[in-house]
C-alpha cells in the first residue's frame, strides 16, 4: 500500500510562486509513476503534469507549460511540482496521485491518491 501526503498549498498574489510536495510511503515510489491534478469547484480532476518513475519523462497541460515543472527524487520517495506566475485560474485543490507503470492523464487510472492541498491564487 502507498501513502501520499502533499504540502505547500496556500494563499498566494498573482504572479507568485508556490512548491508543493508530495511525500510518499512505503519502498516502492521508484516503480511508480507520479501525477499532479487539480479541482476546482464544480470542475472536474484535470491532470496538471505527470512524471515517469525514473524522472525521464514529463507532460504538461497546456495551461501550465512554461510555468510549472514536475520533478521528483527517488532517495526521499518525494515529487515535487514548482509553481511560478501564478494565476486566479490556477487557484484549485491540486493532489497527487501514483501508478504504474506509466502516466495517463485519467484520474481513473491512478491507484492511490493524496488528501489534496488549496492553491488560492488572489488576483
Amino acid at each position: 500500500q502507498v501513502q501520499l501526503v502533499e504540502s505547500g498549498g496556500g494563499l498566494v498574489q498573482a504572479g507568485g510562486s508556490l512548491r508543493l510536495s508530495c511525500a510518499a510511503s512505503g519502498r516502492t515510489f521508484s516503480s511508480l509513476s507520479m501525477g499532479w491534478f487539480r479541482q476546482a469547484p464544480g470542475k472536474e480532476r484535470d491532470l496538471v503534469t505527470a512524471i515517469t518513475k525514473s524522472g525521464a519523462n514529463t507532460y504538461y497541460a497546456d495551461s501550465v507549460k512554461g510555468r510549472f515543472t514536475i520533478s521528483r527524487d527517488n532517495a526521499k520517495n518525494t515529487v515535487y511540482l514548482q509553481m511560478n506566475n501564478l494565476k486566479p485560474e490556477d487557484t484549485a485543490v491540486y493532489y497527487c496521485a501514483a501508478r504504474r507503470p506509466t502516466p495517463t492523464q485519467s484520474p481513473y487510472e491512478y491507484d492511490y491518491w493524496g488528501q489534496g492541498t488549496q492553491v488560492t491564487v488572489s488576483s
